[in-house]
């Protein structure tokens, strides 16, 4: 069922063009079908409104649970949409202007956005619908809905998604939907289609209707990861009465597996997904995910008790400088940073570690080099303290520490709990034999 957005299409003279206002709108038309099961499809603008929609069907808005499936199409982001303000400014300036000019012009804004001409009939049908279009719903959507940032108020979706990306659309093409859309989406797939511009369903329906075909037949759905394994020995030692009852707990919460579909608390899902890309280069640890770990951390307050007199507060440093990391990305690589590939991420996390990383403002930068060297830092003890707080690593170290003491220390069988034997290669009889063997080599 297509729905036209306030002041587009059949729905030009309906008020509303924030996106909050768009959203409520198709919200009615859905309430007025009653579908059991439904997806919502959104192209460009109507992508950020179906990202929105998609948040109040997950938090069990009436009317809107039976949402099935998102396919976002050219889509624009929930973050603030990545168009150059000269693009911008040369959109607005015609609209109002008189017919011969708006033709005109209207026509030259479908040829920019396509990958390659469109026939005729498709053209003239796609100009004539931009000429549909409010003047002042056009307006409002260029100075204001594009700007809106639901960043942290979609967070991370769990409905499983389809993204359409035109190798050719200059703004919203795959490297803004992999920056900028797909860090919402726990289960996704990205598609790029070749040669295409932002007008991918005039111009590749085919490819469209294909795209939506195979997401029907097999729709994400990325698996909870098993936590990484803790050596058999070392989990026995966990269960023993040598160990703490609250310690026991805390180690378990730290090996339970990570939520594919993690909220982030501190940073906003982009930050997360730019914290994930460079802890992979830091510290590649499988199967967890140190990222959302650091963020619970950061949200939590709680921390090593200092930090760099140059630096802001933690939660406030690393959205700073995980959105400088970004824009030093698009300035030296034209690309965001969670789409370069290793060496050029490496490159330049080298600079930040030598207080070298060239930093533009108008990109985003926020901290100037040297507190990006800080910062940095901080980041590796946070990835190292985070890694070695898991079981996993403790018995890889052969830290057997945890054993210095039970609950009830008195009723352990072998008497008084931790350790009596204090010379190098002399393990205490209760040491798990893996740590032994490592010991005595």
């Amino acid at each position: 069922m297509p729905v036209d957005l306030p002041g587009f299409g059949d729905a030009a003279g309906t008020p509303g063009y924030s996106v909050a206002a768009m959203a409520d709108h198709v919200a009615e038309a859905i309430r007025a079908r009653a579908p059991a099961r439904f997806g919502i499809a959104g192209h460009s603008m109507g992508a950020k409104v179906a990202l929105a929609l998609a948040r109040r069907a997950e938090d069990g808005e009436a009317g809107l649970t039976g949402l099935t499936d998102l396919i976002l199409v050219s889509g624009s982001p929930p973050s603030p949409e990545p168009i150059p303000e000269d693009r911008r400014a040369k959109m607005l300036a015609w609209i109002d202007a008189d017919p011969e000019t708006r033709r005109r012009e209207a026509q030259a804004f479908i040829r920019a956005n396509v990958g390659d001409r469109l026939d005729p009939e498709t053209e003239e049908r796609a100009v004539a619908d931009v000429l549909r279009a409010a003047p002042a719903a056009w307006k409002a959507w260029l100075e204001a809905g594009a700007n809106e940032d639901w960043c942290r108020r979609v967070g991370v979706l769990r409905t499983p998604a389809l993204i359409l990306a035109g190798s050719e659309d200059a703004d919203l093409g795959p490297d803004a939907q992999q920056a900028l859309t797909a860090p919402h989406l726990a289960h996704h797939r990205l598609v790029t289609v070749d040669g295409v511009g932002h007008l991918l369903p005039l111009e590749r329906p085919a490819a469209l209707a294909d795209g939506l075909r195979a997401h029907v037949d097999d729709r994400p759905r990325r698996p909870v990861e098993a936590a990484p394994a803790v050596a058999p020995d070392y989990a026995a030692l966990i269960a023993s009465e040598r160990v703490n009852g609250r310690l026991r707990q805390a180690l378990a919460e730290r090996a339970a597996p990570d939520d594919p579909a993690y909220r982030p608390a501190a940073i906003d899902p982009v930050e997360l997904a730019i914290l994930r890309a460079a802890l992979a280069r830091v510290m590649p640890v499988p199967h967890l995910d140190l990222a959302a770990r650091l963020d619970r951390r950061l949200a939590s307050g709680a921390g090593d008790g200092w930090r760099f007199s140059a630096l802001p507060p933690d939660a406030d440093a690393y959205r700073a400088a995980l959105r400088t990391l970004d824009a030093a990305a698009r300035a030296a690589q034209g690309r965001p940073f969670t789409t370069l590939d290793a060496p050029r991420q490496d490159a330049l996390l080298t600079l930040c570690q030598r207080g070298d990383l060239t930093v533009t403002d108008a990109l985003g930068g926020r901290l100037d080099a040297d507190r990006m060297r800080f910062w940095f830092e901080d980041l590796r003890a946070d990835a190292v303290r985070l890694w070695l707080g898991h079981p996993a690593a403790l018995a890889r170290i052969g830290f057997s520490g945890i054993g210095a003491g039970g609950d009830r220390p008195g009723e352990i069988a072998d008497g008084l709990p931790g350790f009596h034997a204090v010379g190098l290669d002399a393990p205490e009889p209760w040491e798990p034999q893996a740590l032994q063997t490592e010991a005595g080599r």
